[in-house]
């Protein structure tokens, strides 16, 4: 037994969630914040146009949000299959993965380059682009689809270089590519006077070199695969199980983009530039509440599956328990933080006051039901973990698809632009539900195989 895998089949499960999820969190709270700097650049540098240049790359979030979507389809599909096949020690299994998860991404990234900058403009007008947000979404969206090759290939290796356990080459990636773009951010956008090209073109070198970064780490022989080319020819039992697991997550960035679609559509009716500003700020604060979360669920990821697969089912739910009580303690520190300081977070980005003004009301009402967001992110990701994908699933488009878009269409007819914010607590909470009594009926069966003589 190798080291990685004594560690996450034998070891202390706080000392082992802590050693993989201080640096996934780091990562991904640097990650969270270079989307912020942006957005904080952008409002700064274009003055009494900040509100269509903020509203500019809110509506360009949901092509960003399908890519994203796709890459871990593939990457969280195959994290999936590694970690499992680690844990029953199918080392050759987890080798075909890795190569047909590069396969995949690569050629569906070309894909998806061409065919956005070719339908760019009825894109971003699907989108909600209204003719003085267009100028500001196009310039910026078309930029950030030529480093789509480079952004997918970096978020896919990610996740399997953390379902190896090597979470701190994990956490390096993204704060190499994080900090770059904070670094690059104020070159382009106020040294060379670039505005909201510059922002995406700091974006996208940042993503060049966080993908150069990852294929030196696997070219070099640093990760515990063996590579040859024979794994990069597409296996089709392997890539079937890699999709299939990974739909989950292309659901959910997918119906997040439907939902960011859907609501830019909704305010540009009911209120116009300012509320989708609002949004789009709003929704980034969101996003870097949320990242801590997800670097925890990043850290039990690899333990669940690895746990998972050599039928330890005791240490699955005592490390997802663990994990759940962080969660909801982070989700908790993020609301009050969002609730009680929401005109200081605007002012961040704008000097515009009724566009301040505007964000402080809708912050305090969309975070409402915040503290309940920790449970959901670990319960919705154990499916996946599991290799379970129907559930997995299911839960991926519960809060977006089947509560946040319905109320966002119902709610603002009876109570006009403050129905959209009103929106967000209700199905935040309607998820929590959902999941709750889907994990109570897991736990039991977990309880089951734990004990076959008592069932």
């Amino acid at each position: 037994m190798n080291e990685r895998a004594r560690m996450l089949s034998e070891d202390s499960i706080k000392k082992v969630l802590f050693k993989l999820s201080l640096p996934a969190t780091i990562g991904m709270i640097v990650q969270a914040l270079y989307s912020l700097v942006d957005t904080i650049f952008v409002g700064q540098a274009l003055g009494p146009e900040s509100v269509q240049g903020i509203a500019g790359i809110t509506i360009a979030f949901p092509i960003q949000m399908i890519i994203m979507g796709i890459a871990l389809t593939i990457g969280i599909g195959s994290a999936s299959i590694i970690s499992r096949s680690l844990g029953a020690k199918i080392h050759e299994r987890a080798d075909i993965a890795l190569g047909n998860a590069i396969t995949a991404i690569l050629a569906l990234s070309v894909v998806m380059t061409i065919l956005g900058i070719v339908y760019i403009e009825p894109l971003l007008r699907m989108f909600g682009a209204t003719e003085t947000i267009m100028p500001f979404a196009y310039d910026y969206t078309k930029i950030i689809l030529y480093g789509t090759i480079f952004f997918a290939f970096s978020m896919t290796l990610n996740n399997i270089v953390r379902a190896e356990g090597n979470a701190r080459v994990a956490m390096l990636t993204m704060v190499i590519s994080a900090g770059l773009n904070i670094i690059l951010d104020p070159i382009f956008i106020f040294g060379l006077n670039m505005g909201i090209k510059g922002a995406a073109i700091a974006t996208v070198i940042s993503q060049v070199v966080s993908a150069l970064f990852l294929l030196y780490y696997f070219a070099k022989g640093m990760s515990s695969f063996n590579f040859h080319i024979k794994h990069f020819v597409p296996h089709p039992e392997i890539l079937k199980e890699m999709v299939t697991i990974g739909t989950s997550s292309f659901a959910r960035s997918a119906s997040g983009s439907l939902m960011v679609i859907v609501i830019n559509n909704v305010l540009a009716v009911y209120g116009g530039d300012i509320p989708i500003a609002v949004f789009g700020i709003v929704n980034r604060l969101f996003m870097f509440t949320f990242m801590p979360m997800i670097g925890i669920v990043q850290g039990l990821q690899p333990i669940v599956g690895f746990n998972y697969g050599a039928k330890n089912y005791a240490r699955v739910i005592s490390s997802t328990a663990l994990a759940m009580k962080i969660t909801t303690l982070v989700s908790i520190a993020g609301f009050l933080l969002l609730f009680i300081f929401p005109t200081q977070l605007f002012s961040i980005f704008t000097t515009d006051q009724e566009l301040i003004e505007a964000g402080k009301a809708a912050m305090r009402i969309m975070s409402l039901a915040l503290p309940l967001v920790g449970f959901q992110i670990v319960g919705a990701s154990i499916y996946q973990t599991l290799g379970k994908a129907k559930p997995a699933f299911f839960l991926s488009i519960s809060r977006q698809v089947l509560f946040l878009i319905p109320l966002v269409l119902i709610l603002p007819r009876f109570f006009e632009l403050q129905g959209v914010w009103m929106a967000f607590p209700l199905s935040d909470g309607l998820s929590f539900l959902v999941t709750f009594v889907m994990l109570a009926k897991e736990y039991s069966l977990f309880k089951k195989d734990m004990h076959p003589d008592l069932s």
